[in-house]
């Protein structure tokens, strides 16, 4: 009993102090004083944060060099997230700053003010910011997750979903991130609302084309006569086709297997420019080499490898009473 009269005569202390230093702040706050020393305090805050905000850009444009100086993939990726983190760390640079200008006003404006009733206000006001500023809390929340998870980096080529927007990420904060699309327009998108990410592998896409040719050194020629043909460029084709695998079959026919790397969003430069070139070559040609339609497919090492796991356990036997028969050729 004497507990919870003690809690409750704290409670009723807590906010009537919390009450008078809301009073206090209101008659205070527009001061003549008061003002001055809030845009002193502002402005000295503010230009703090720009330097060290200055300071964290040369050092994230530095690593961003790295980055790309370096053959190491595992290197890469890792100097990518450091880059990240310092890139947000600019924005929570530049907000602590302002916080702490704040405080230092308060603390220089109210030298006798009680810890208490300092708390109580900032609850008070927190509450009442809070509902005012909670899409931009939310940003923030979503923007810590995503970070804490690794979604993506700067530099990485990504597919923003339910907008399927792509680019390159500029810049992350907790807030917003920042992409330059393939037509060169820059994207701001809220982090709220980003559903998911697809980020393309090492930056690029990777296209297989299946060629079935009755003639391996005509097929090769032609292919050479393609990548002439295409557009090469960072945001076009990557590599040109180069062949990944030839096999001789049946009858004098070969399985030639060639792949490109295009910039995401561009894979229809192999998909359908590449095979319509292919199969106009050919068309004219005196003697065709073409055996059936070529096929153009995606091929990537580690999505091959994953997916043979998933299907190891169909090769393996398992009863049954239907019999097989292997065809030969």
């Amino acid at each position: 009993m004497y507990f919870t009269q003690f809690a409750v005569s704290e409670v009723d202390k807590t906010l009537n102090q919390s009450t008078s230093t809301l009073r206090h702040i209101s008659e205070s706050l527009f001061a003549s004083g008061s003002i001055l020393v809030l845009v002193i305090a502002l402005i000295i805050g503010s230009v703090v944060g720009k330097l060290l905000s200055l300071v964290l850009r040369r050092l994230s444009r530095g690593v961003a060099r790295g980055a790309d100086a370096s053959t190491n993939l595992t290197t890469v990726n890792r100097l990518r997230r450091f880059e990240t983190w310092i890139i947000l760390s600019v924005a929570i640079v530049r907000f602590l700053s302002i916080i702490l200008a704040l405080y230092f006003w308060w603390i220089f404006v109210h030298p006798n003010g009680q810890p208490t009733a300092l708390v109580g206000a900032s609850a008070v006001l927190i509450i009442v910011v809070g509902g005012v500023v909670g899409p931009l809390l939310r940003d923030f929340s979503f923007g810590s997750g995503m970070m804490a998870e690794h979604w993506f980096g700067v530099g990485d080529l990504v597919t923003v979903e339910p907008f399927s927007l792509r680019g390159v990420v500029e810049r992350v904060t907790l807030r917003s991130t920042r992409i330059r699309g393939l037509n060169g327009e820059i994207i701001w998108v809220s982090n709220q609302n980003i559903a998911s990410v697809s980020i393309a592998q090492k930056g690029v896409w990777t296209i297989a084309v299946e060629l079935f040719v009755n003639d391996k050194a005509k097929a090769e020629k032609m292919l050479a006569r393609v990548n002439d043909l295409l557009p090469n460029g960072p945001s076009l084709v990557v590599r040109p086709l180069a062949l990944m695998g030839e096999a001789k079959g049946a009858q004098g026919l070969w399985h030639i297997t060639a792949i490109a790397e295009t910039a995401p969003g561009r894979e229809w430069l192999i998909e359908r420019t590449a095979i319509d070139l292919i199969k106009s070559i050919d068309e004219k040609a005196t003697k065709p080499v073409l055996v059936s339609e070529p096929i153009a497919r995606f091929a990537d090492n580690d999505t091959e490898r994953e997916f043979a796991r998933a299907v190891r356990n169909a090769k393996k036997s398992r009863p049954t009473k239907r019999k097989l028969v292997k065809l030969k050729p």
